[in-house]
């Protein structure tokens, strides 16, 4: 499926997470049935100079590795007459790290799988309810990725650490950066309403993901999308976890309730990106837990290259359990900073942390952007991720089916893990770079 380049662009970085905008091989179709034939694949190239404490496997130093992966397999839709669509998917997915492993030593560069990542039913219900819209009834199960919101709460199960932990028993199959996997292994979704006006997700959710401690939770949404912007409501009921995999953070997962209260849009103003939310966590065992965030953003259509800027600012409380956030709108959502929000922390908790972004557009198939952060820790007894990153990023656009992503960041923490910080042997400038290729078929 074509998609325009202006559109494309706005979603390069979101196509790392996002399957559903990958290309597809029609195989057959016709006025009520298509097969399709999905193909996607990823490579990536890193390099740190620095290292990071975080998995206790590594030494001052610097890393270089590589990650791939490529993903394929088939979906299809089938109309039913006047009742309704069904629709479905299944792809295996096989990757790999090579060299060092990542710099924070998650993964050791021996990682190799080929698992079943998406398979899932499901069905639409056309115009048969028409008070709910078009497809106002969408239900679905199975093995898929799914996303909530902004993706500041839960945008896929997409934690894939490596090897560098336990002895591999958090191993998910290498590619630690691109993510990989993202599909939760089991779940049961029912939505209700179209594409305007008041809208609802009910979600049952299971992961089999290790680094999460395997989480079961139920979801409601509740929303309203109108062409100034989207307010909704998200409340998640954790259910259970594998206490031989849970952090004490995670732990808190069984019995503990999330609420959150968001929004996103331009508020009617052209030009203008207005985004924020905030959760609150009432745990079980433990004090309750808040996070939150307010965004601004103004395109300058009428300059050259039509300039973006934004400004963030984020809060996450000491013990706040980050849950299953992802990459949603590119770079900097919501892993904060390239080598911050993968390797040195923080990893959306007991930080401040402050976000200025620049993009710009040269070309209609080339984007260039420079991100910004401060981290300032709350509490620094739980340690200390103080800090300063810049980041500069290209996002080409070669062909319709491949798209080059480069980037250089430059990380300054304030303080060395013999100091209390995360960084191994001294707190200097870590010069990090890394190239990622993005193919669809």
């Amino acid at each position: 499926m074509k998609q325009s380049n202006a559109f494309r662009l706005g979603l390069i970085a979101s196509l790392i997470a996002f399957a559903s905008q990958a290309g597809a091989y029609e195989l057959y179709a016709d006025e009520d049935t298509h097969l399709n034939a999905n193909l996607e694949a990823m490579l990536g190239a890193f390099h740190s100079q620095e290292n990071y404490a975080l998995s206790g496997r590594l030494q001052k130093g610097s890393s270089s590795w590589q990650e791939g992966y490529i993903k394929y397999g088939l979906s299809f839709d089938q109309g039913l007459a006047t009742a309704g669509t069904l629709y479905g998917a299944a792809s295996l997915l096989s990757s790999a790290t090579w060299g060092d492993g990542d710099a924070a030593g998650f993964s050791d560069g021996s990682e190799r799988t080929t698992k079943f990542e998406d398979a899932y039913l499901g069905w639409k219900s056309a115009n048969l309810f028409p008070v709910l819209g078009e497809d106002g009834v969408d239900i679905s199960f199975g093995r898929q990725n799914l996303v909530v919101g902004d993706g500041f709460l839960i945008n896929g199960d997409a934690l894939n650490l490596g090897n560098g932990l336990a002895d591999g028993s958090f191993n998910r199959g290498g590619a630690y950066y691109l993510a990989a996997r993202k599909a939760f292994d089991e779940t049961a979704v029912l939505r209700l309403g179209g594409q305007q006006g008041w809208r609802s997700d009910l979600m049952w959710l299971k992961s089999d993901n290790p680094g999460q401690a395997k989480a079961e939770m139920y979801v409601g949404t509740l929303e309203h999308v109108a062409e100034a912007g989207t307010l909704g409501l998200t409340y998640i009921d954790g259910k259970d976890v594998d206490e031989d995999y849970a952090s004490p953070v995670q732990l808190e997962r069984d019995g503990m309730h999330t609420y959150s209260l968001r929004g996103q849009g331009n508020a009617g103003v052209e030009n203008l990106f207005l985004s924020g939310e905030y959760a609150k966590q009432d745990k079980p065992h433990s004090d309750n837990e808040d996070a939150w965030y307010l965004e601004a953003g103004w395109t300058f259509a009428d300059l050259p290259a039509s300039p973006y800027l934004s400004y963030r600012y984020s809060r996450f409380s000491e013990n706040f359990d980050p849950l299953f956030y992802g990459l949603g709108r590119g770079f900097g959502t919501w892993f904060q900073g390239e080598v911050a929000g993968n390797y040195a922390g923080p990893f959306n908790s007991n930080s401040r942390i402050q976000n200025v972004s620049m993009k710009i557009t040269p070309l209609e198939n080339l984007s260039l952007g420079a991100l910004w952060f401060n981290f300032d820790t709350i509490d620094r007894n739980l340690g200390n991720t103080d800090g300063n990153e810049f980041d500069l990023y290209a996002e080409w656009a070669v062909t319709d089916n491949l798209v080059v992503m480069p980037l250089v960041g430059l990380y300054q923490p304030d303080k060395s893990a013999e100091q209390g910080g995360t960084q191994l042997g001294s707190n200097d400038s870590n010069l990090y770079s890394q190239l990622m290729v993005f193919t669809t078929f």
